[in-house]
C-alpha cells in the first residue's frame, strides 16, 4: 500500500506546475539574477596599476637610486606581477598631453628632488605621493648614514629598493569571509521553506472540510494518518530533488562555494526540506480559513523568515544575531543559512551540527503538533 500511495502521490506532485515553479524555477531564476548582480563585486575590489609618466631628463638619468626604487614598484622591474605603477618615460610635452587626456594620473620630475605634477586629487594621486614621500625618507636616511660610513652605501641602496614581508597570513578558518555567499545560502533556505506549499497541500488532502479529496480519504478503509505519512514521504522526496537541483545549479553553473563536505551538504538539504514541509503542514493544520488565506500566511511567513536570515539585506542576519539572539535560533531560514555557511567557513563541525540539531527539533515539534491535531479531528457529517 505504501508503494501505491507513494508512487501515485509522487506523480501528482511532479505534475503540479504551480508548486514546481515556486519551489524550483523561481529560486533558479532569482539565483541567476544574484549572479548577474554580484558577479563583478570581486573584480571591482582588484587593484589596477596606476599609470604615471617620468620626465626623461638629465636629473632622472643620473639618479640611479630613484631608478632602482621606481623599478621595484613598477611593471618595468622584477616585481611586475604585484607592481603599483605602469611607467612611461616621456618629455614635458608628452606628459602634459597625457595628463590633460587623463591617460596618466600624474607625472614625476627629478630636478634636485622628486616632484609630482597632477591635475586633480584622488586615490591614484595619493598613491604616487605616498611612494615619493617614502622614497624621500629613505633617501634622506641613506644620505645621513653614508656620511658616517661610506662603505655601507651600496648595501643600503640595495635593501631600500627591495621590499621585505616578515608577516605570514594564516587563516584560522576554512574559507575567506564572503558576504555575498550568504545571499545564495539564504536563497536555498527560502527554497527549503517553500516546501511548505507541499506540506500544506498534503494536509489539505486528508482534511474533509478543506477538499473533496480529503472527504474521500476519510471514507477510505485506511487510516488518514497513514495516508498522510506516506504522502508526506513523496512530498519530501520531490522537494529534496528540487533543492538538490538548485544547489547543483548554484555550485556548478554560478560557482557558489558550498565547501567540500558533500554528505553534510546533503544532510542540510534533507533537514531543511523536511523543516519547510512540516512548517506548511503546521500552517495548513492550524489555520481553518480558506486556501487563499493559508497561502498568504505561508508566503508571508517564509519571506519574513528569509528576510531575517539575510536574503534581502545581508546585514540583517548579523543584526538579529546580536540584538535578538533567541530569534536566530528559532528561525529555520537562519539555521539553514548558518548551516551552509559553517560548512564553508569553519574548520570544525560543532556549529553545523548545532544548527542541524535545532532544525531537527523544530521539525519534530511541527510534526507532533500536526499529528495530534489531525488525530483528534472527526467528521460526523460524512
Amino acid at each position: 500500500m505504501f508503494a501505491h500511495i507513494f508512487v501515485n502521490r509522487f506523480k501528482c506532485l511532479v505534475r503540479d506546475k504551480t508548486v514546481m515553479f515556486w519551489t524550483l524555477m523561481f529560486p533558479i531564476v532569482l539565483s541567476s539574477l544574484f549572479g548577474l548582480a554580484f558577479g563583478n563585486l570581486a573584480s571591482s575590489d582588484m587593484f589596477n596599476k596606476v599609470n604615471i609618466a617620468v620626465i626623461n631628463n638629465a636629473g632622472y638619468r643620473s639618479n640611479t637610486g630613484f631608478q632602482a626604487a621606481l623599478s621595484a614598484v613598477a611593471d618595468t622591474g622584477y616585481s611586475e606581477e604585484n607592481s603599483l605603477f605602469h611607467v612611461r618615460l616621456s618629455t614635458y610635452e608628452q606628459a602634459n598631453d597625457w595628463l590633460k587626456n587623463n591617460q596618466i594620473a600624474g607625472y614625476i620630475v627629478i630636478n634636485g628632488g622628486a616632484h609630482l605634477v597632477v591635475r586633480e586629487s584622488g586615490i591614484n594621486q595619493t598613491i604616487i605621493k605616498e611612494f615619493l614621500d617614502d622614497y624621500a625618507q629613505k633617501n634622506s636616511a641613506i644620505a645621513t648614514i653614508t656620511k658616517q660610513n661610506p662603505n655601507v652605501g651600496p648595501m643600503l641602496m640595495k635593501n631600500a629598493s627591495e621590499s621585505h614581508n616578515y608577516l605570514k597570513e594564516v587563516s584560522p578558518t576554512r574559507g575567506k569571509p564572503d558576504k555575498t555567499l550568504n545571499y545564495y545560502y539564504a536563497l536555498v533556505a527560502m527554497a527549503c521553506l517553500f516546501g511548505s506549499f507541499r506540506g500544506m497541500n498534503e494536509v489539505s488532502a486528508v482534511q474533509a472540510y478543506l477538499s473533496p479529496q480529503g472527504a474521500r480519504v476519510n471514507l477510505a478503509p485506511m487510516h488518514k494518518l497513514k495516508i498522510f505519512r506516506y504522502s508526506l514521504c513523496a512530498a519530501a522526496v520531490v522537494h529534496l530533488l528540487s533543492i538538490l537541483i538548485l544547489v547543483a545549479y548554484l555550485n556548478l553553473v554560478l560557482k557558489v562555494d558550498f565547501g567540500n563536505d558533500l554528505l553534510y551538504i546533503l544532510l542540510a538539504c534533507v533537514v531543511g526540506s523536511m523543516t519547510g514541509i512540516m512548517m506548511g503542514a503546521l500552517i495548513g493544520t492550524l489555520i481553518k480559513k480558506g486556501e487563499n488565506v493559508r497561502i498568504a500566511v505561508l508566503v508571508s511567513t517564509s519571506m519574513i523568515l528569509s528576510f531575517l536570515a539575510g536574503l534581502m539585506v545581508v546585514d540583517m542576519k548579523y543584526i538579529i544575531t546580536h540584538t535578538i539572539p533567541a530569534m536566530a535560533y528559532i528561525n529555520p531560514a537562519n539555521l539553514i543559512t548558518d548551516a551552509f555557511y559553517s560548512l564553508y567557513y569553519y574548520d570544525t563541525y560543532s556549529r553545523f551540527f548545532t544548527n542541524i540539531g535545532i532544525l531537527c527539533g523544530i521539525t519534530a515539534v511541527f510534526f507532533l503538533i500536526v499529528y495530534f491535531v489531525l488525530r483528534r479531528q472527526r467528521y460526523a457529517g460524512i
